[in-house]
């Protein structure tokens, strides 16, 4: 009898051990899964965030460049004489190199956190803001005809911008 119930323990011990060892490789297998579900949620939140900070730095950005074409068209529009114009329109010019700079870094940071349709949207907000560029070079060379172009420049670039603006809510939103 005591053969048998060494046989019995024997038995019993065994089939705990692989009950625990089976036990302890499904809770393993479960912490991984809830560890690899973690850092993906994680990765979605930091890839998100970027993308809307890179957005936002885009529009904020466009919407200083409106300012300062605002201000070119207030400079067309007053009554003063074009040699009167002209320092304020340099002075203008240079703001504007200064902000399109600050605008082609954040278009930049938007090719690289994506997506691709965002990024073409960006792209295309820079393209717009060709045309104003020229047409206020040609009014600084006195061009009579610039400022009616330059007025005529703004709606194009600001329909990039809202274009922009509803691309990158889509892609925030699908995200």
């Amino acid at each position: 009898m005591t053969d048998a119930a060494l046989w019995i323990s024997s038995l019993t011990a065994g089939t705990a051990v692989l009950a625990s060892w089976v036990t302890s490789r499904g809770t393993a297998h479960a912490a991984q899964i809830q560890a690899d579900a973690a850092a993906r949620t994680q990765r979605t939140v930091r890839v998100s965030e970027a993308r809307r900070q890179a957005y936002v730095s885009l529009i904020e950005q466009a919407h200083r460049m409106a300012e300062l074409y605002w201000e070119v068209s207030d400079i067309h529009a007053s009554a003063d004489a074009r040699v009167e114009q002209l320092p304020a329109l340099k002075e203008v010019r240079a703001s504007l190199r200064e902000e399109y700079g600050k605008l082609r870094h954040f278009i930049w940071v938007i090719n690289l956190e994506g997506p691709d349709a965002v990024a073409a949207a960006a792209e295309n907000i820079r393209l717009s803001t060709r045309p104003p560029h020229r047409a206020l070079e040609a009014s600084i060379a006195g061009d009579p005809d610039a400022a009616r172009v330059f007025d005529q420049c703004y709606d194009p670039f600001w329909q990039s911008v809202l274009a922009f603006v509803s691309t990158a809510r889509a892609a925030v939103h699908d995200l």
